[in-house]
């Protein structure tokens, strides 16, 4: 089945600005991916008063829910985290710190903070790993596709060929005595968008702790990190969404504590030009949107920050490849959604380390092994 166009079909009647509108409410109403696991626990949940504060940061929805402490200070001091770290890593932001890196691209070498060193440096190192299918140079293909924004195009093929030149994260140049950056090409862009949020989330966890909050969900635009467990002691129930229908309807609820999960899919972020449907995830070989029939790929890590990265790489990497990376990582595990309801596992699934119920019995639980073998 092509994922591409299976995906086109469900949603072509509806718009990215509807599909955004409808995410933004969501986001704001409710504690999303959060599941109770029987009236006992909803009764629990509301005798606890969990409290919810959202903005608009990071150029997505980001909502953070305390269950067991929610004081004032608790949200201020975590959202000017988020605010600190969108002054320096965010390209939106003119004055940010990697704008300056971008700006100085094939001219100098610019100091940086450690936590902006320390993002960049771990961009690299996955996408070292990964092949170079996540790479945290891609900005000049995402600035000329423009997908999320009004500006969505589809770019000429001798502007692609042009711009995946400029596409190298061997070119992203770190000094760890300096602590500076230097992108070795004019016209290069660091884009960190697909690695701030996951490490925008573990800080707010830190955040969180001093505060004594021990039991949370951190919510930045879908990328899920919970903090300890529920109230009553229980696990967290996290839902996995099912890509081809709306947000809600979840195929498989794992239980978690302390961990992130943190999905990407090619129906997050899209626009379509003569029944050809574009997603934001790109090619960092070929420079369009990775051809896959994977409607998404979840990523379940203690830390975010890792998972983040991860998503992207495995969704571009495909299953085989993007398996044996995930299995190269400690406490990291994936669960890869296709277009034709089969959810592909890690092995921590199937030696009971992550608890999990399928919830869409159209779907089936296949260990990784047993997928490929019937390829």
């Amino acid at each position: 089945m092509n994922g591409t166009n299976t995906l086109y079909e469900i949603y072509k009647y509806m718009s990215i600005k509807k599909a955004l509108i409808i995410l933004l409410f969501l986001l704001y109403i409710f504690p999303l991916y959060s599941l109770p696991q029987s009236d006992k626990d909803s009764a629990v949940a509301a005798a606890s008063e969990p409290v919810s504060r959202s903005e608009l940061m990071l150029g997505t929805v980001c909502r953070i829910t305390i269950y067991d402490n929610p004081q004032e200070a608790a949200f201020t001091e975590a959202f000017a985290r988020i605010d600190a770290i969108e002054e320096q890593m965010s390209i939106t932001r003119p004055e940010s710190i990697v704008s300056k890196v971008n700006n100085e691209a094939g001219r100098i070498a610019v100091p940086v903070p450690a936590e902006t060193f320390e993002v960049v440096q771990e961009a690299t190192h996955i996408a070292r790993l990964s092949g170079g299918a996540f790479d945290p140079s891609i900005g000049p293909l995402v600035k000329a596709w423009g997908i999320g924004t009004d500006n969505a195009r589809v770019p000429s093929p001798n502007e692609i060929s042009s711009l995946l030149d400029l596409v190298d994260y061997q070119k992203v140049v770190l000094d760890t005595g300096r602590l500076s950056i230097y992108l070795e090409s004019p016209g290069m862009i660091l884009d960190l968008g697909g690695i701030a949020k996951g490490y925008a989330a573990d800080e707010v966890r830190k955040v969180l702790r001093e505060q004594k909050v021990q039991s949370a969900i951190i919510n930045l635009g879908g990328n899920v990190l919970t903090v300890g467990k529920k109230p009553d002691g229980s696990l967290w129930r996290i839902g996995i969404q099912d890509p081809a229908k709306d947000r809600g309807a979840y195929i498989m609820v794992l239980s978690i504590e302390d961990t992130a999960i943190v999905t990407s899919g090619p129906y997050e972020r899209y626009f379509s030009i003569d029944d050809i449907l574009y997603h934001h995830i790109l090619d960092t070989g070929t420079g369009y949107p990775v051809k896959s029939d994977l409607g998404s790929v979840s990523i379940i890590s203690r830390d975010s920050f890792i998972a983040d990265a991860l998503s992207t790489a495995f969704f571009a990497m495909g299953i085989e490849k993007g398996m044996d990376l995930v299995e190269s990582f400690e406490s990291v595990e994936a669960a890869a959604v296709t277009w034709d309801n089969k959810i592909i596992v890690s092995s921590g699934f199937i030696n009971g380390k992550i608890q999990y119920e399928l919830k869409d019995s159209d779907f089936t639980v296949i260990p990784t092994a047993k997928y490929l073998q019937s390829l």
